[in-house]
């Protein structure tokens, strides 16, 4: 299959540095653990529906944005981490920290119960959101 190069590829690779690389973009997601658990206790399958819901909303939420235009060229070399935090709040407070921070971001709630579920970045290069993201690990 032939992938064309758009102009939003052109753009980020204009956006690395001279002679490097093109910027390796990724769509960080930060998906609440305790959900798994009980009280909770949702299956697998409704929490990885949270994360696609925030993922898909993020995407084309800044659709427009250069960064997500080069993601999206891409296909085959889409890169995801997904991450896990402990509960609502640390969720919400991290939602708070991105907004504070202008990170492009999605705060993904459940409807109807307004809960407050996943949140997904849209697609940056990791040296501009790590900062805000190491405190959280690998979603098991």
């Amino acid at each position: 299959m032939h992938r064309r190069v758009g102009p939003a590829f052109r753009v980020v690779r204009k956006m690395a540095a001279s002679g490097a690389e093109p910027q390796v973009l990724v769509q960080y997601l930060v998906l609440r653990k305790d959900l798994s658990q009980a009280p909770f206790s949702w299956p697998a399958g409704a929490l990885v529906a949270q994360a696609c819901h925030a993922a898909t909303a993020a995407l084309h939420t800044h659709r427009d944005h250069p960064h997500t235009a080069a993601y999206l060229q891409e296909l085959g070399r889409m890169r995801k981490v997904v991450l896990e935090a402990p509960d609502e709040t640390t969720l919400k407070e991290l939602a708070e920290t991105l907004q504070q921070k202008n990170i492009d971001h999605m705060l993904w709630l459940e409807q109807p119960e307004n809960i407050a579920t996943c949140i997904a970045l849209r697609p940056y290069p990791k040296e501009e959101v790590g900062q805000y993201l190491k405190k959280f690990r690998l979603f098991k």
